[in-house]
């Protein structure tokens, strides 16, 4: 099974004129050319207005080690902590390990 990212549907939706619905979200990716995938998670989405695209983020579901760029240790904090509801685990903020800060300051330097 095909799979997609927040990053991928954002790109599907880019030139939406916010508020937009499901079908007007759906319409644009397809008209986009956005992959299946992203097209398939757009419908997925519950059926209300979306005020931006970071709305509809947090409504899209993806594989929760998506591309976000979250270590292994920012994953399991965002399993613990918990978010606004109807939020997807994947997108609680969580800062990085203390570790991790010091790799990529070393990484920089």
């Amino acid at each position: 099974m095909a799979s997609t990212d927040v990053g991928e549907i954002l790109r599907a939706v880019k030139n939406v004129d916010f508020p937009a619905g499901k079908d007007e979200l759906i319409e644009e990716a397809k008209r986009a050319g956005a992959p299946e995938p992203a097209v398939k998670a757009l419908r997925g989405i519950p059926r209300e207005q979306y005020r931006s695209r970071a709305d509809v983020a947090r409504s899209v579901r993806v594989p929760a080690d998506s591309d976000l760029g979250h270590s292994p240790a920012q994953r399991a904090e965002q399993a613990r902590k918990r978010g606004k509801q109807g939020q997807a685990e994947q997108l609680r903020d969580v800062p990085k390990p203390p570790i991790q800060e010091e790799l990529d300051r070393d990484r920089e330097a």
